[in-house]
């Protein structure tokens, strides 16, 4: 009886799966494909960037666009229009980020991923890459949209790609935002109450769909520090898609691709630190 208990134990063991040491790019991979087959699994979950954006394009190019593009002269306003849906695109990536954080804590996903043997940094790092693949779908399908409608980039291949670049570049500081919001409220109808709040009136309160020049001068000082203003301006002077800034314009509006990187850096060296610390309180022991 003992032997044959002990034979069972002994081939149990010999069955069992080995485990092997797996380094911070291994483990944040996994977790990268893990969302992508979440996403795969539910592909509804892509509509906010891929039925959103298009509905922002039509409304605004179709419905809006004839009374705004008199306040834009000299360039088609479908042209001005899409490097302000793809920067409003890319900071909504925050949100994506910010809800999927905690509906993770929520609902003990995130105690489960303790229980195995990786870094807590890459259950965070694979959701942040996880987030940016998902709002480059949505840039992909925007670019495609526009295409169809008139859009163009005028401008070389590389002043094209250095304008997608930094698009993506923002988006990485803007996730940093995201894991902060998500790792400190509690609930998933909470992070969509303050991310609205906040990200709404950063989007329009910019030049993402109407130029800065007809605002009251304190609105336009805002809109035209505002960091989603930088980024618009950038892609649409590498793009060929607008007029240049102003003469009275302020900094960021007259250097916008050096402004874009220094907001991207500001935003990650600012929440990057919080966020991680936060997130390492809310999963302590």
């Amino acid at each position: 009886m003992s032997t044959t208990s002990a034979s069972t134990t002994a081939a149990a063991r010999t069955d069992r799966p080995a485990i092997h040491q797996t380094n911070l790019a291994q483990q944040t991979w996994i977790m990268v494909r893990r969302n992508l087959i979440h996403t795969r699994r539910m592909p509804e979950m892509l509509s906010d960037v891929t039925i959103q954006p298009i509905m922002f394009v039509v409304l605004f190019a179709f419905v809006f666009g004839p009374a705004i593009s008199l306040g834009v002269p000299g360039v088609s306003y479908k042209e001005y229009l899409l490097p302000g849906i793809m920067g409003q695109t890319i900071v909504f990536t925050a949100f994506i980020v910010a809800t999927g954080i905690t509906a993770d804590l929520e609902k003990g996903i995130v105690d489960r991923f303790r229980s195995l043997p990786i870094r807590r940094s890459s259950v965070l790092v694979g959701r942040s890459v996880a987030s940016l693949i998902h709002s480059s779908i949505g840039i992909v399908v925007m670019a495609l949209t526009g295409l169809i409608i008139g859009w163009r980039i005028t401008t070389s291949v590389a002043e094209g790609a250095v304008g997608f670049a930094l698009v993506l570049l923002f988006g990485f500081g803007m996730i940093w935002f995201g894991v902060l919001i998500g790792s400190w409220l509690r609930s998933v109808e909470a992070v969509n109450g303050f991310m609205f709040s906040i990200l709404f009136p950063i989007t329009f309160v910019s030049n993402a769909f109407v130029p800065t020049q007809n605002m009251q001068p304190w609105l336009r000082a805002i809109a035209e520090w505002n960091p989603m203003s930088a980024l618009v301006q950038a892609m649409r002077v590498l793009w060929g898609n607008g007029p240049g800034a102003a003469a009275d314009a302020a900094w960021p509006m007259r250097h916008p691709e050096l402004a874009t990187l220094i907001w991207a850096m500001i935003l990650t060296a600012i929440f990057s630190p919080f966020a991680l610390r936060n997130y390492a309180r809310r999963t302590a022991d």
